[in-house]
């Protein structure tokens, strides 16, 4: 029997659900698809270690909660009681020597970390922050959530501002670069550029620089969600079925059904064909949507050979999720106590060149047997994630999915476990609790596991592509997707390879609902966030 819904999402992680509560509010009969049984894709808070112990699998830090227009929207904090812990230590990066450098919430803490390795860094800090922050504030966070436009256009607006040439001439140089002119300390710099490029930037390429102020503001404003990540996914799983709309789950899509280069609707792998009305809307990667789902045959020969140029990314991460005794204890919280009760810490690099090593050592497929990485420690924040007493911890550690012995490498359980111990070995040299003792029990996550247990996260990449300046703004996807909408009539691009990007910002979700809404002549029950209307106003978009 065939059914017929308005809307068809195919995915239904963050942007999926997003899109779909939007459209579904809007009066939109809307039905939801997902391979997997649990909805929320990289929302994931789940028990992998021992009973009670939750463990935010992929997405655990939400970076723009104070930006994203579905919270605000969907009231997501008041109505759904969503409850967010900002820890005042936002990362803290202790040293071998017993010292330690914090980044705080308040930015005079902040200068006072930085002042005890270097004065003149720690006034260079107090200037990036407002500096940083009005980027953040007048451009790169409103246009996180508006349209792209064209490079020459968007690069001549913003050459008509002050703060539009500063934005533009930091694009134009390397993070590194950035870092170097901003402080003259080793440890300030090793962690400011990890800071800036653990999402995906390289530390020696230009071209998309202009994340650094982002990601730099971004590390005062990491959150933890009390009762795991997965909370948000259900809230806004909640608006979904509040206003009618209808999920699918176990749901695997053999096809997007194509007829007169118009999407009509999917095919599922069982044989049952679901119509949409109106639109499909993919939030899986690219070559998923168009090689898997609506097939070459179905494409322009241009276009196909575009597709085939899309870059993944060149690390994932390396997880081990721990259930753990008692919580770490940091030899550098002698010096100062709050290092215990940091959000993130950033282990192992007791300089730049062996954060710079690490990142090296990536591109030529090697994994680092003693690299650094970053760990965190929710139950510290959020008792609910541990039984009483106990703590939950994660170490995620840059890696790449293509190691030089091959990807199948990442299957083999004695070398994940191999590279475990290290970390943990690692760790135990910063906080000497962290004995075999203390953790009693391990999940090991590998880039190919990953890309398993997401498929759309191909070789494991985070963010659907690579950070690159021909797939970021108007060309991410490509010029003829940016939009969202597809040489497809009636298909629409919605995840993380479109614009504006990855890590849960929900941007990608939000701006296909607007195109929807658009195109199919909905009235949009939403406003336009103010942020936009005041960058609009500037000249800036």
């Amino acid at each position: 029997m065939t059914r017929a819904y308005d809307v068809i999402i195919i995915g239904a992680g963050p942007n999926g659900l997003s899109a779909g509560a939007y459209l579904a509010k809007a009066g939109m009969k809307v039905l939801l698809l997902d391979k997997r049984y649990e909805l929320g894709g990289g929302l994931a808070t789940e028990e992998v270690t021992l009973p009670q112990y939750l463990h935010n699998t992929h997405a655990i830090y939400h970076m723009m909660v104070d930006y994203a227009p579905p919270f605000q929207d969907f009231q997501l904090q008041e109505t759904y009681k969503l409850r967010y812990v900002h820890p005042d230590v936002q990362f803290a990066m202790p040293l071998g020597d017993g010292r330690s450098l914090c980044i705080y919430r308040d930015v005079d803490k902040t200068c006072d970390s930085i002042a005890r390795f270097s004065a003149r860094d720690a006034e260079s800090y107090r200037q990036v922050h407002r500096r940083f922050g009005e980027m953040v504030d007048s451009f790169l966070a409103p246009a996180t959530y508006a349209p792209p436009e064209p490079a020459p256009l968007q690069a001549a607006k913003l050459e008509l501002t002050d703060i539009g040439r500063d934005i533009t001439s930091i694009s134009m140089r390397t993070p590194e670069e950035i870092v170097n002119d901003l402080f003259e300390n080793d440890h300030v710099r090793t962690l400011m550029l990890y800071v800036a490029c653990h999402w995906g930037l390289e530390y020696d390429s230009p071209g998309v620089s202009y994340l650094v102020p982002l990601f730099i503001n971004r590390a005062t404003n990491y959150r933890l969600l009390v009762g795991g990540s997965h909370r948000l996914s259900n809230a806004l799983l909640k608006v979904v079925l509040e206003n009618q709309g209808v999920t699918l789950t176990s749901a695997r899509v053999k096809r997007i059904i194509v007829e007169g280069e118009e999407a009509k609707g999917v095919e599922l792998e069982d044989g049952t064909e679901i119509r949409a009305n109106k639109a499909v809307v993919s939030t899986v990667d690219l070559h998923q949507t168009f090689f898997s789902l609506v097939g070459e045959k179905n494409l322009d020969n241009d276009f196909v050979e575009k597709i085939k140029l899309w870059q993944w990314e060149k690390w994932s991460l390396f997880g081990v999720h721990m259930a753990l005794e008692e919580a770490p204890r940091f030899s550098a919280a002698a010096s100062n106590s709050e290092v215990d009760a940091a959000c993130v810490y950033v282990l192992g690099y007791e300089s730049s060149a062996d954060l710079k090593r690490h990142w090296d050592a990536i591109r030529q497929g090697e994994q680092l047997k003693n690299a650094g990485f970053t760990c965190c420690f929710p139950s510290i924040h959020d008792a609910s994630q541990a039984p009483p007493g106990r703590a939950t911890g994660v170490i995620s550690q840059m890696a790449p999915y293509n190691l030089k012995e091959g990807a199948q490498r990442w299957l083999n359980f004695k070398y994940k476990e191999e590279l475990a111990e290290n970390c943990v070995a690692t760790l135990g040299r910063y906080a000497p609790n962290m004995t075999a003792d203390n953790v009693l029990w391990k999940y090991i996550s590998s880039p190919a596991d990953i890309e398993n247990k997401f498929p759309n996260m191909v070789q494991g990449s985070l963010k659907q592509g690579l950070y690159h300046p021909l797939q970021m703004g108007f060309l991410r996807p490509n010029e003829d997707c940016s939009d969202h909408r597809t040489p497809i009539r009636n298909l629409y691009l919605g995840g993380a390879c479109s614009f504006p990007g990855g890590l849960v910002t929900f941007g990608p979700g939000y701006l296909t609902a607007n195109v929807v809404a658009e195109d199919m002549g909905i009235d949009k029950w939403w406003a336009e966030p103010e942020s936009i209307t005041k960058a609009r106003e500037k000249g800036l978009m």
